[in-house]
């Protein structure tokens, strides 16, 4: 190992176990997927059984399994808990970022570094690789995939192909059949464009769709043979019918990708932008010329055009679907990290004028820094759903501004480009370390279940069953965790009969008392940040006998 290669192996190590890692546990599960999926986990390794998902003791068949089947091994490893629960999808992250490093290193060496960090450092990433859920697990073996079929592409070597293979299964297995659809439609995008649909029909080699159905259809055969449910649930409703229908109420505008994939792309957006606008100059350029001699440069813009297809192609199918929710759009982003990376490998080409590359070092100076203001005011964000006025906000808008200003000098500067990795992922470092710092008390007490869980155990005598009334299904799936066990809802028609708590939102003991007629209702305590009571119900008057 050569000493480039040490200081790039504790480079990515440090800032993956920063970014992705570092304070996983710091505040509770939040929201109804975090809670709901640690919890189906945490029931079949209960159950010992790795084939059907469940929550509640009752077959929950809306997603594959590759999660659960993560999160399964590291509780058996370190015990059940929230951290935990994310670990898989920051080893899933980590996993992604050192392919793209070796891509890169083989490829287009000497832009590897540049290549992993920038991927790891881009919001999205950050994001999902600290959450409990399906996306990252989607989105690395994706992007796993995706480089492998271009290593194929480039060398012909049939083991990139049985890689690309692989890691499409392992993307089946990890959020359905819309990975292998993904793949297909972005490379035949690519094929379009670069005029290549020889070689990318070639990719239909039959050994590998061999290794295909061999490592992703086992699992769904055999949760179909255990649950006749499965298809419908899975197939027609979570798949067809999310994409066809607004089934969960997830109706978006068509824009909506739009803005969420340049905020996921966050710090990065602006190069990014300007990488996509200029391959599209040189493939326009290419495309009237027919007649480019550079094999070289024919190479790099097909590898761009490969990236931009990657990037383009979830965003307009994703936009096409009637249900539309953030995670869904992760598996572009390392493609828009992977062709701003090559896009800087290649040299940045400048406008007619340097006026105009200043004013993209100006707008990329403020995309990188404008983050840090709701960053150090996350405690004002979730606690008063607003950027306070005065002083706090005057200290946040001043460090932005200085950043900002340090950024813009930097770049401009005889260094140029070459600085644009370090003084980016200033901010990004110091943006995460504030949330963390700053608002993981006031995330855990406004957004997750787990300091009211720990309140309400308190103060019971012995474990009862718990109830929901006209509270967010965010807090009942974590309380379902916290307690590890099933949270019934009284909208379901079904008062428990023995006594019983009861978690409700503030003012409603006379609501309360309306459902639970003839047994007593005592009031417990009530839990500021989310507004709600908690009561001990008593058990109705036939159980008393």
């Amino acid at each position: 190992m050569t000493a480039r290669t040490r200081a790039d192996a504790i480079l990515i190590a440090g800032f993956c176990a920063f970014l992705f890692f570092y304070g996983l546990g710091q505040f509770g599960l939040i929201g109804a997927d975090e809670p709901r999926y640690a919890q189906v986990a945490r029931e079949m390794l209960e159950r010992h059984d790795w084939i059907t998902p469940v929550l509640g003791g009752q077959p929950w068949l809306e997603k594959p399994p590759l999660y659960y089947w993560q999160a399964m091994l590291v509780y058996s490893l370190f015990g059940v808990s929230d951290s935990a629960a994310r670990v898989p999808s920051a080893v899933n992250a980590t996993l992604m970022i050192l392919a793209v490093y070796f891509f890169f290193r083989r490829f287009r060496p000497r832009g590897e570094l540049d290549a992993a960090l920038i991927t790891a450092s881009c919001a999205g990433v950050i994001g999902y690789a600290r959450a409990a859920s399906m996306d990252m697990a989607l989105a690395a073996s994706f992007a796993i995939a995706m480089l492998s079929w271009w290593a194929w592409r480039e060398t012909r070597r049939r083991g990139y192909l049985v890689l690309f293979y692989l890691f499409m299964a392992l993307g089946m297995l990890a959020k359905g059949p819309v990975a292998p659809l993904l793949a297909v439609l972005i490379i035949a995008g690519y094929a379009l464009a670069a005029r290549d649909w020889r070689g990318a029909l070639r990719m239909f080699w039959i050994p590998g769709i061999f290794l295909f159905c061999a490592i992703a259809l086992p699992w769904y055969v055999l949760v179909q043979a255990r649950n006749p449910a499965f298809f419908h649930t899975f197939i027609l409703e979570h798949n067809f019918g999310r994409f066809s229908q607004d089934l969960f109420h997830h109706r978006e505008p068509f824009w909506y990708y739009l803005p969420v994939t340049g905020l996921a792309l966050v710090p990065w957006v602006v190069f990014v932008s300007a990488a996509l606008v200029q391959t599209s100059r040189e493939w326009w350029a290419e495309f009237q010329a027919r007649n480019t001699t550079d094999a070289a440069f024919c190479l790099e813009l097909r590898f761009s055009l490969f990236a931009c297809s990657w990037l383009i192609v979830p965003i307009v199918f994703f936009s096409i679907s009637q249900s539309k929710l953030p995670g869904y759009i992760l598996p572009a982003v390392p493609a828009g990290a992977v062709l701003l990376a090559s896009y800087l490998w290649h040299g940045l080409k400048e406008e007619e004028s340097g006026r105009a590359a200043k004013w993209l070092i100006v707008l990329h100076a403020l995309a990188a820094t404008v983050w840090i203001v709701p960053a150090l005011l996350v405690a004002y964000l979730v606690t008063q759903h607003r950027l306070p006025a005065g002083q706090p906000m005057f200290v946040a808008l001043a460090v932005a501004f200085v950043l900002a200003g340090g950024i813009a000098l930097t770049l401009v500067s005889r260094q140029g480009l070459r600085m644009l990795r370090f003084v980016t992922l200033i901010p990004v470092v110091l943006a995460v370390g504030a949330v963390l710092k700053l608002g993981s008390a006031s995330l855990d007490q406004t957004l997750s279940a787990r300091p009211l869980a720990q309140e309400i155990a308190s103060v019971e005598m012995g474990t009862l069953p718990l109830a929901v009334y006209g509270v967010p299904r965010e807090l009942e799936y974590g309380l379902t965790f916290y307690r590890n066990r099933l949270t019934i809802r009284y909208e379901w028609g079904s008062v428990p009969p023995e006594q019983h708590l009861l978690v409700a939102p503030e003012g409603w003991r006379a609501r309360v008392a309306e459902q639970a007629p003839g047994r007593r209702v005592s009031f417990l305590g009530h839990y500021a940040p989310q507004h709600v009571d908690y009561f001990w119900i008593s058990a109705a008057p036939d159980q008393k006998r």
